[in-house]
């Protein structure tokens, strides 16, 4: 039973985290949707993907606003044999998921100012729980025929719960200096603002024993209860009512460096390197677990991990451009625990590579394709119900039209298509039976995005 509270919600940052690393967010402007390869943006957007490309802006003052809608299906299949429910289904919403962005530029100076959802960005709901909030109560019948005899225990049943939410907002400043007709570089930071919310309930446990003094007409009764009669006073608080309220905050910074190369009309290139976020969050906690799982006052690492970019862009003609691009994320060399001083494995690092197009239809109008392909690194001892990696493939595609010379608008659609993983476990029971299974990670991601852009 006590497994049940080692992980009891847990994870959650992993099980929001939209696009990305296992933690970054790296759909931060509309303009990404639609085309996915940005490393080499020379439009506003550059605040976030290249800054020192900034100062290939036309001199003057730019404001962007963007929003992004995200909508999540997880799914997650467990064999063990003893769940009544085999697949659990959670959904994540994110109806609003903002970019701002502000830039200046003045001859080789560029400065930007860019406020985003860095990590998290959204709230994941589980009706009926997860496998590994139920498998202790699923044990349950299995475990007293065990010691009382085959057919003693049969049924249980529980209501679980789960609901959680994670945003890391990000307040960015970049400075950018054009240091000659090829080479600009820049210098910035980001202040990190982190919160994770965690709600949920285990409440009427019920069980079927059938003893002849304790349960006589062998129907089921509340778990408490039998165990109490039972004389069995831990089993008893472990099985009954209990809830989760409570929250995790921090502050961290993130230094950036970057460069921009223009080797010509045709080909521009852009380096960018995000320093590991060090990042540590404290409990504040109102409701807890019997086994308390959110001790008030409370620190754990969530390192946002370092993240290295390159990308070109080359003119193929005069109205079509083609970009790609390469991020690698340094997973491995960050710190993040899955209970204080308790680090998640990780076996290795993360990378993705994108491939995106643009083609001006007329001055005005401009549609654009990109590709990007996500491998993640981190091994099956990192994959639980509630925090998991996959290697991805998501397409986008979307538009811009240009109102006019200073005002333009960008619509972007992505879809994602997962790879499943599994891993094989097992649960021991308090007989020391060890009962294996098999779980199996999965889901599904479509976004859509709206921009607006003006240049004074």
């Amino acid at each position: 039973m006590k497994k049940l509270l080692s992980v009891f919600m847990m994870g959650l940052i992993g099980s929001v985290t939209l696009a990305g690393g296992i933690v970054t967010n790296s759909n931060q402007s509309a303009q990404y949707i639609r085309m996915l390869a940005r490393d080499v943006s020379t439009s506003i957007d550059a605040i976030y993907y290249n800054p020192a490309g900034l100062t290939q802006l036309a001199d003057g003052f730019y404001v962007s606003l963007s929003n992004q809608s995200i909508f999540q299906k997880k799914t997650i299949e467990n064999t063990y044999p003893y769940l009544n429910e085999k697949k659990y289904v959670g959904d994540i919403a994110v109806p609003a998921y903002p970019d701002v962005y502000f830039a200046y530029k003045k001859d080789k100076f560029a400065i930007g100012f860019g406020f985003q959802p860095n990590a998290g960005g959204g709230s994941a709901k589980y009706d009926t729980g997860l496998p590994s909030f139920e498998i202790p109560y699923a044990s349950l019948p299995a475990t007293l025929s065990d010691m009382y005899g085959a057919g003693f225990c049969s049924e249980y049943s529980a209501d679980i719960q789960f609901n959680g939410s994670s945003i890391f907002w990000g307040a960015q400043l970049n400075a950018s200096y054009k240091l000659s007709d090829i080479i600009s570089a820049s210098l910035g930071g980001r202040l990190v603002f982190a919160k994770n919310t965690y709600e949920g309930h285990i409440r009427n446990v019920m069980i079927d024993p059938k003893h002849p003094v304790i349960n006589p007409s062998g129907g089921l009764m509340l778990a408490s209860d039998f165990f109490t009669a039972a004389g069995n006073a831990a089993y008893a608080a472990m099985t009954s009512d209990q809830e989760v309220d409570a929250e995790q905050t921090g502050v961290g910074y993130t230094p950036i460096i970057g460069v921009n190369l223009n080797l010509g009309e045709k080909l521009n290139v852009g380096l960018k390197y995000e320093f590991r976020t060090k990042l540590e969050l404290e409990n504040e906690t109102r409701k807890d677990m019997v086994v308390p799982q959110f001790i008030d006052g409370a620190k754990i690492r969530n390192d946002i991990p370092a993240l290295l970019s390159v990308g070109a862009t080359f003119k193929v003609l005069p109205v079509l451009r083609v970009s790609g691009g390469l991020h690698y994320f340094f997973d491995k060399d960050a710190t993040i625990e899955k209970a204080p001083g308790v680090a998640k494995d990780i076996d290795g690092n993360m990378y993705e590579f994108s491939l995106g197009g643009e083609y001006d239809i007329t001055e005005k109008i401009l549609v654009s394709v990109g590709y990007l392909y996500a491998r993640t690194g981190v091994g099956q001892g990192y994959q639980t119900d509630l925090s998991h990696s996959l290697t991805s493939s998501s397409v986008g595609f979307g538009g811009e039209f240009k109102v006019t010379e200073k005002l333009s608008l960008d619509l972007g659609m992505l879809y994602t298509m997962y790879t499943s993983d599994a891993k094989n476990s097992s649960y021991t029971l308090a007989t020391a039976r060890v009962v294996p299974y098999k779980e199996t990670y999965n889901r599904t991601n479509i976004n859509f995005s709206f921009g607006v852009t003006y240049h004074f």
